[in-house]
């Protein structure tokens, strides 16, 4: 595989915008198949050295809906109107909420774990990133199994929407992936970020529409309001089992935003990522 050869300069690339976005789109297409092959190591590597294998891509979902499933069955917690049982309510939103999940840590994690490559070889960095991508599309996929098993279990048939489903789940991926990249800079610098996405990734579930339908009123309603994400996975689920969805406008608003955010996170990254591989280099 032949790659373009990189010249840095001390000039910023930002002087001449028309040949940095040039060098990016080339360097995007140059590295798909070193992104490939990354994606098939890392991907073997991660279900070949454990027990469960592919059993660990069902567990995440699992866990964050079964207690909320147990305390709703024994009155602890309290979650009607749902539209569908609320057993399958909780686990299709956790099933999507784990997209957002596995595409917010899939940057940081991915160039982390490549320091040492980063270091010896010159290549497009964008292969990274888009090995990353292919493992959460990867387990999104192995997900649809559960998926399928909800929907049977409990009878749910899907409505005609439901070939947009895979749209919002581009979408959760898209808004994941940039707040990724976007850290992604910063993470190689401070472990600290690193530390901090699993809990504010957490934090943000609760108070995000995934586990109980949207509120209408008092401050959970306004925070639920105005959290980008509830759009994003309200209307994913609605697409998939209600039909209908009052979310609309607001999926379309944060999805265009956040692909021109994630754009902007993709010049930061190439911009930054020369001078943090010189400094943890040293």
């Amino acid at each position: 595989m032949e790659l373009p050869v990189r010249v840095y300069s001390p000039e910023s690339p930002l002087r001449h915008p028309g040949q940095l976005l040039r060098e990016m789109f080339r360097d995007l297409l140059a590295s798909r198949e070193l992104a490939w092959r990354l994606f098939v190591r890392d991907t073997s590597a991660q279900y070949r050295q454990s027990i469960l294998g592919y059993v660990w891509a069902f567990i995440p979902p699992l866990v964050a809906s079964l207690p909320f499933i147990f305390l709703n069955a024994q009155g602890v917690v309290a979650i009607k109107d749902t539209s569908i049982p609320y057993a399958a309510y909780a686990m299709i939103g956790t099933i999507i909420w784990q997209v957002f999940v596995d595409a917010l840590n899939s940057p940081i994690k991915t160039v982390t774990s490549a320091k040492s490559m980063l270091t010896r070889i010159n290549f497009p960095r964008e292969a990274i990133l888009l090995a990353g991508l292919g493992q959460v599309i990867f387990n999104f996929l192995i997900r649809l199994v559960l998926l399928v098993g909800v929907f049977a279990w409990f009878k749910i048939t899907p409505p005609a929407t439901a070939w947009l489903f895979p749209f919002g789940i581009l979408s959760l991926i898209m808004i994941g992936f940039m707040f990724g990249v976007l850290l992604t800079p910063l993470g190689l610098l401070y472990n600290d970020v690193q530390q901090l996405i699993p809990i504010g990734a957490m934090f943000l579930m609760f108070l995000t529409p995934v586990l109980y339908p949207q509120p209408e009123g008092g401050l959970a309603g306004w925070v639920a309001q105005w959290n980008p994400l509830t759009p994003l996975v309200t209307t994913t689920r609605d697409w998939l089992t209600l039909g209908a969805t009052n979310h609309l406008p607001g999926f379309l608003i944060v999805s265009g935003v956040a692909s021109a955010l994630l754009f902007l996170g993709w010049v930061i990254y190439r911009l930054a990522l020369p001078h943090i591989i010189a400094r943890i280099g040293n």
